[in-house]
C-alpha cells in the first residue's frame, strides 16, 4: 500500500489543530489490499495511549481514503539519540520504558504489532524530552488472547522471532523480541544479530546466539544484560511479558539501577547503524521512483555495440510474466532498464550489507509466503529476458514482452517509442550477428511488488564477454 499512499499535513478548520494524512489512492488496490487497509483502520481506532501514534478519523471517498492521524514532528528516535551530547544507559532505559508501555497498551486489546523497528520508533515533537510514539500498524493483526497461531511469515529481518522463522505458531511474544532487539541496538548501537547472508543471520536467530562482547558490553550493567536475556529467549513461553518487563528493575527504578555514564561509543556506533539503514531505504525508494517510466542511465559508454543494443533491448523488460491458475499467461509490467557498462566500472555498493538478505532489505517488511512465489517468477523472467537480448533471439524476446510496451531512450534520440519493431531492427542486424558469447549472473535480486499489476527489479548484474581484441571481460552494473 506504501506504493499507493502520500502523507500530507492537514488541519482541522473549526480548531486549527495539525494532523497528519495518509491519502491512499484506492482505484489501484487490490481486494486483499483493501481488506489490509480496513484492518489497520480497525485496529487503530482501538488504540488511545500516549506513546502510540492515534488514528483521529478514518474517511473513505470515491477512489481515496484518509487517514488522520496525529502529527509527529520529532523523527526517528534514533535520529534523535544520535544528536544529543549526552545520553546513558538510564536513557536507554527510559526509551524502552516508554516502547514497552506502547506494546503492553496493544497486547492488553488483543493486538500484535509484528513490525517493531527503529523506523517506526518516532518522537511527538522536537522539544527535548518529547514522547517516544509507536507507528505504522500496517501489519499489526487481532489475536484471541494469549492464544498461539499462524498468521503468516512477516515482519523486518534482523527483528524477527525464532518462533516466526521456524514458521510455528506465534503471537504477542514477538514483539517482545523485538524490543529485546531494539534494547541491544540502544546500549552499543549495534544489533545482537547480524550477518550479509540472510540464511545465516535466520539460524543465528533460530539459535538465539548473540553475547555480549567487550569492551562495549563491559560498562553496561548486569540488570540491563538481565532484561535482554529475558526478551531474547528463544522460548516464547518463558520470554517475558510486556507487563513484567515494565516491573523490570532496570525499566522501573532506573535512576539508582541504570548507569548515568555518557556512552560516546554507542552514539558513533549508533550513527553509523542510522546511516546503513538510511542508505538502504533510499535505493528501495529509487527502485519505486521510476515504476512508471524506463529510464536507463549509463554511467559510461557501452562496452560494445552488442552491448549497446543488449541495453536497448532489455528496455523491454518493462513487461514481467504473471502465469494464471488456467495456464495462460498475463502480462506483468513493471520498469526494467538492461544496460551494460565499461569493464573498467568499479564496485556498485551492494544493498545488502550485512542485516539485509539477498532478496529483503532490512529496512521493509519480509512479505507473506504467497508473494515469494510472485517474486520467483520476475526473477526468472529477467533472466529468461536477459538470455533472449544475449543470444539475439527476437522470437523468445516478443514471447517475453508486452507487444504494445514503450520504451524511452537515448537510441531513440528522446522519443517516446511503441511497440517492438524498434529493438527488431537491433536483433536482425546485430545481436543475431554477433556470435561472441555472452553470459550474465544476477546477484542480490530485490523484488518489490506493487499492487497486483506491477513490479520492481533490482539486482547487480554481473556480464563475462570476449572484447574486441578477443579478451575475456566482466562489467558490472546495477540494473532497476
Amino acid at each position: 500500500m506504501g506504493a499507493f499512499s502520500v502523507v500530507r499535513r492537514c488541519v482541522k478548520k473549526t480548531s486549527t489543530q495539525e494532523y497528519a494524512a495518509k491519502i491512499i489512492n484506492t482505484k489501484k488496490l487490490s481486494a486483499r489490499d483493501h481488506q489490509k487497509l480496513e484492518r489497520e483502520a480497525r485496529i487503530c481506532r482501538l488504540l488511545k495511549h500516549p506513546n502510540i501514534v492515534r488514528l483521529h478519523d478514518s474517511i473513505s471517498e470515491e477512489g481515496f481514503h484518509y487517514l488522520v492521524f496525529d502529527l509527529v514532528t520529532g523523527g526517528e528516535l534514533f535520529e534523535d539519540i544520535v544528536a544529543r551530547e549526552y545520553y546513558s544507559e538510564a536513557d536507554a532505559s527510559h526509551c524502552i520504558h516508554q516502547i514497552l508501555e506502547s506494546v503492553n497498551h496493544i497486547h492488553q486489546h488483543d493486538i500484535v504489532h509484528r513490525d517493531l523497528k527503529p523506523e517506526n520508533l518516532l518522537l511527538a515533537s522536537k522539544c527535548k524530552g518529547a514522547a517516544v510514539k509507536l507507528a505504522d500498524f500496517g501489519l499489526a493483526i487481532e489475536v484471541q488472547g494469549e492464544q498461539q497461531a499462524w498468521f503468516g511469515f512477516a515482519g523486518t529481518p534482523g527483528y524477527l522471532s525464532p518462533e516466526v522463522l521456524r514458521k510455528d505458531p506465534y503471537g504477542k511474544p514477538v514483539d517482545i523480541w523485538a524490543c529485546g532487539v531494539i534494547l541491544y541496538i540502544l546500549l552499543v548501537g549495534y544489533p545482537p544479530f547480524w550477518d550479509e547472508d540472510q540464511h545465516k543471520l535466520y539460524q543465528q536467530i533460530k539459535a538465539g546466539a548473540y553475547d555480549f562482547p567487550s569492551p562495549e558490553w563491559d560498562t553496561v550493567t548486569p540488570e540491563a544484560k538481565n532484561l535482554i536475556n529475558q526478551m531474547l529467549t528463544i522460548n516464547p513461553a518463558k520470554r517475558i511479558t510486556a507487563d513484567q518487563a515494565l516491573k523490570h528493575p532496570w525499566v522501573c527504578q532506573r535512576s539508582t539501577v541504570a548507569s548515568m555514564m555518557h556512552r560516546q561509543e554507542t552514539v558513533e556506533c549508533l550513527r553509523k547503524f542510522n546511516a546503513r539503514r538510511k542508505l538502504k531505504g533510499a535505493i528501495l525508494t529509487t527502485m519505486l521512483v521510476s515504476r512508471n517510466f524506463s529510464v536507463g542511465r549509463q554511467s559510461s559508454a557501452p562496452a560494445s555495440p552488442a552491448a549497446s543494443a543488449a541495453g536497448l533491448a532489455g528496455q523491454a523488460a518493462k513487461s514481467l510474466l504473471n502465469k494464471k491458475s488456467d495456464g495462460g499467461v498475463k502480462k506483468r509490467k513493471s520498469s526494467s532498464s538492461v544496460h551494460l557498462m565499461e569493464p573498467q566500472t568499479t564496485v556498485v555498493h551492494n544493498a545488502t550489507d550485512g542485516i539485509k538478505g539477498s532478496t529483503e532489505s532490512c529496512n521493509t517488511t519480509t512479505e507473506d509466503e504467497d508473494l515469494k512465489v510472485r517474486k520467483q517468477e520476475i526473477i526468472k523472467i529477467t533472466e529468461q529476458l536477459i538470455e533472449a537480448i544475449n543470444n539475439g533471439d527476437f522470437e523468445a524476446y516478443t514471447k517475453i514482452c508486452d507487444p504494445g510496451l514503450t520504451s524511452f531512450e537515448p537510441e531513440a534520440l528522446g522519443n517516446l517509442v511503441e511497440g517492438m519493431d524498434f529493438h527488431k531492427f537491433y536483433f536482425e542486424n546485430l545481436l543475431s550477428k554477433n556470435s561472441k558469447p555472452i553470459h550474465t549472473t544476477i546477484l542480490n535480486p530485490h523484488v518489490h511488488v506493487i499492487g497486483e499489476d506491477a513490479a520492481c527489479i533490482a539486482y547487480i548484474r554481473l556480464t563475462q564477454y570476449i572484447d574486441g581484441q578477443g579478451r575475456p571481460r566482466t562489467s558490472q552494473s546495477e540494473e532497476t
